[in-house]
This record gives C-alpha cells, structure tokens and sequence, in this order.
C-alpha cells in the first residue's frame, strides 16, 4: 500500500492509490495501544488487516477490533512486513531500535514516544495547527507531547490573531499519563487510606492518593524537567516559532484520566476577553466552556473520553502585559496521544 502527496502552499492533497491500509500497532496492550483500537474503529478508518503487536509477556494474548478476535503477536524484525502505518506506542527505547525497522519494511511510522521529536527531519504533527508538515516526511512522523498538546489547542488560535510572545504555565497531570501500572496504584492506595494502611508508592517517588507531585519526568540541571521543556521546545517546532517562550511545572495529580493546563500568556497585540472567546469558540478540535457563575468550566471528568479539548476561565492577566489566563483539558489517552495519532494517518 502506498499513497501519493502533492503538497502546496495551501496544505495537502493526497491521491490514494488504494481504499484500505494494513496496520500495526506496537504497543497494542498498553493504555494508548487500546485507546488507538478504539479510535481506528469508530472513526472507521480504512483498514484491511491489523497487527496487533506487543512483548514476550502480551504474545499471544486476543484482542477485539471490529468484532473480531485478534491474537498479539510479539515484536520482532520481521512485524512489519507488508505494513502500510506502524503506530508505536510502546515506549523510546522501542521506538528508537524498530522505527528505523519498520520504515526499512516500507511502513509509514507515526511515533507517540519522545526520541524522534526534535529531530530537524521528523516532522512534529498536531494536525490542526500544522498538518501540512506531514509533506515533510521520510517514513516517520512524531506525536507530540501529550500536554504540549492539550495546551497548543488553546494557545495556538490565539497566537494567530494576537502573536504569542511566552507563556507561564502549570498542569495538572492524569495518572494514566504514566500507564496502567500508575492507574492500578493509585486505586490501591485510595483502598489503603479508606483502611487505615500505609500507601505503597513503586511508580512514582511518593504516594499520588490525597497527594500532588510537582514532579513530572527526570530533573534536568536547570532545576526544569524534561517535560517541563517540552511546552518551549516542540512548541517551537509545531507552531514554527523559534522564539516562543514557555516557563512550565508540571503537576502529577490523582486523577485517573485527562490532564489540564493552567495558563498565562503574553501576546503582541492587546486582547480582550471578548475577542478571546470568539476565537476559542471557532477553533477546530477545542470547545469554549466559560460560564464560571454557572460552574461551568473545564475539567477531567467532563473531558475524559471526548475527542474535543476543553478550554474556559478567560480572563484578562493582571500580572502580564497584553496578557490572557485561560484553563484547558484534554484527554491525555486521545487528543494526546491516540486520537492525534490517527488523525495523522488521516492525513496520509
């Protein structure tokens, strides 16, 4: 299977040369390999056959896509053959030793992990701010971070009427970011604190239960984190702005599923809340829920499971020049990963 581009100014037009595609998903057990399931199907993506592809200890283990039982098979040299899209959501370390496997095969890679991101070929893909970087591609497109998504859905509509100078920025981090085996803790310390007993903390450095951690991936000598950074960095790269600035913590919080972002942001031309919100409300993929003297606003409970961001608490910044505050929540598990993944793919 292949497809052919002709790109444009203007964006992309694509001829396929055949209706339907073999996929592979590696990664297939995990939160986001499920999540990227459940996304091909109701989306009705076209799709000969799926490759369900997973570790030693997933192999063999039935999965269901379109009512059908599908055996995972192991990861191995051999996976990609005759493979159309490879998505990988298992990991850098995976991705980093079989991308480079699965693009010799002839597979169009589309990579949720961190490890290809910022490299200048790879193009670094949220299909509503740049989808005409997919042109761009030599086998492997990157997904980008599942936060940095989940705010450029808000801040990106508002950099092209305005011009986003820097923002400062602190979010509040699902569980299920780090995986079913932080979704399973934090259950089971929930029990323990009903009973009297001592959390056991193994996935992060201290119970999450009744706990925020402001402590999102490994310290860098800065005093940042990775992740922190990666609000500056890929923001760069997917809005091509060489100059935006972010200042960013990030927050773990015990919630299962669906992260949000507090925000503040300077821009070059003055804003008010009015024109603000009429940008926000026309901005594809993002809804404006802002009606605070209703308790109307964003949150992950109301988010999770939906395809669509949402943003609310608009409002003039007191402390910045030109400056807007903004709240926004998206589903980690889609926009940041699953559904952004397919939504690519869409493109090819």
């Amino acid at each position: 299977m292949s497809a052919r581009f002709a790109c444009s100014k203007s964006g992309v037009t694509i001829r396929l040369q055949m209706k339907n595609y073999h996929i592979a998903v590696v990664g297939a057990t995990g939160a986001v390999g499920a999540e990227l399931l459940r996304v091909l199907e109701r989306k009705n993506f076209p799709v000969t056959s799926l490759r369900a592809i997973g570790s030693s200890r997933s192999a063999g283990k039935s999965l269901r896509f379109r009512n059908e039982e599908i055996a995972v098979q192991e990861l191995g040299e051999d996976s990609f053959d005759k493979i159309d899209i490879a998505f990988f959501s298992a990991g850098g370390e995976i991705s980093r030793k079989f991308a480079p496997v699965a693009r010799s095969a002839g597979a169009v890679v589309i990579d949720n992990s961190s490890v290809f991101r910022m490299e200048a070929d790879v193009p670094l893909v949220i299909p509503e701010i740049n989808g005409e970087d997919v042109c761009k591609h030599r086998g492997l497109i990157a997904n980008p971070n599942c936060t940095t998504a989940i705010a450029l859905m808000a801040i990106y509509p508002l950099h092209r009427v305005f011009g986003v100078r820097r923002v400062f920025a602190a979010s509040y981090q699902a569980v299920s970011g780090s995986g079913q085996r932080a979704i399973d803790e934090l259950k089971q310390q929930v029990k323990d604190a009903a009973r009297d007993r001592q959390p056991s903390a193994q996935v992060y450095p201290h119970p999450i239960a009744f706990n925020v951690l402001p402590h999102v991936d490994i310290f860098l000598e800065s005093g940042y984190t990775k992740e922190e950074m990666k609000m500056q960095n890929e923001g760069r790269k997917i809005m091509h702005l060489p100059q935006f600035r972010a200042s960013v913590t990030c927050v773990r919080v015990p919630v299962y599923r669906s992260h949000s972002v507090a925000v503040h942001g300077e821009f070059e031309k003055q804003v008010s809340v009015e024109q603000a919100r009429e940008v926000l409300a026309k901005a594809p993929g993002l809804e404006l829920v802002d009606e605070p003297l209703k308790n109307r606003y964003p949150m992950p409970l109301s988010v999770a499971g939906k395809d669509n961001c949402e943003v609310g608490r608009v409002r003039l910044d007191c402390a910045l020049e030109n400056g807007l505050t903004f709240w926004v929540s998206g589903d980690q598990l889609l926009k940041g990963a699953a559904l952004n993944a397919v939504q690519i793919a869409e493109l090819l």
